[in-house]
């Protein structure tokens, strides 16, 4: 459902649950913390050549990167064809040379062994919350072997989700240390993780700082802040405490 006022527009599973937010004003602008947070992930690598989506909504990040990753070719993988037939009225752009929204299964998407990406993003719900499938080893391995050498892993987590430990664990299995948990801008309810495909631990706080700094020119969104909550989950000592999924 969409539920519009003077300021917003935005997309709604039910009368509960906020899918998407759009600014009227500044379609283009990221209107919810967590999506700021995500886009952190050019701390980790500011010049993707291809960025995978799995989720559209309303279209908030894939509009952000077309408009400020200008060499960047995006992917939006959506499942639902009702979430797509409302891309105009959310501004997304029609498809071209660099945006592709894809009717298509995520799982499926990333376990086809085409279409490698720089940066995977999963950003995946329905209305009960975050689908077992996205959840599972099978599917990071999958993600794992879809990123290309130096890719960067971002996901969106709802944190009082009861099967939260076991994402975390699985993510933990497959991208090692690379694997951290970020609180989300603005939400005591999203936690945004980022991984990397070598299995590195992320850089230190300063080091992205000073990163942010850099691309702020480029940028709308307060990189520092992305970079500070980065650091925040670097340092937060979470376990693993349940096995991963294994569907």
């Amino acid at each position: 459902m969409v539920i519009e006022t003077e300021h917003l527009l935005l997309l709604c599973f039910d009368a509960r649950g906020v899918q998407s937010c759009m600014l009227r004003k500044r379609p283009d602008a990221l209107a919810l913390g967590y999506t700021r947070t995500m886009m952190g992930f050019v701390l980790l690598h500011p010049g993707p050549r291809h960025i995978s989506m799995i989720g559209l909504g309303g279209g908030s990040l894939a509009k952000y990167c077309y408009r400020h990753l200008p060499n960047a070719r995006i992917t939006a993988v959506e499942i639902n064809r009702e979430v797509i037939a409302l891309r105009e009225r959310f501004h997304i752009p029609p498809d071209d040379g660099r945006l592709t929204v894809l009717c298509a299964d995520g799982t499926h998407f990333v376990s086809s062994g085409e279409n490698r990406s720089d940066v995977l993003v999963l950003d995946g719900f329905v209305a009960d919350g975050l689908p077992r499938e996205l959840g599972s080893r099978g599917f990071y391995e999958a993600c794992h072997r879809h990123l290309n050498e130096d890719g960067v892993l971002v996901a969106n987590f709802v944190s009082d989700d009861p099967h939260m430990e076991s994402y975390l664990a699985a993510l933990c299995d497959v991208f090692g240390p690379s694997v951290t948990p970020a609180p989300a801008e603005g939400s005591a309810m999203n936690m945004i993780v980022f991984a990397g495909k070598r299995r590195h631990p992320l850089p230190a706080p300063e080091i992205l700082i000073e990163r942010a700094s850099r691309l702020a020119h480029q940028h709308t969104v307060d990189l520092v802040e992305a970079a500070v909550r980065i650091g925040l989950g670097a340092s937060y000592d979470w376990r693993r405490s349940a096995e991963p999924l294994a569907v």
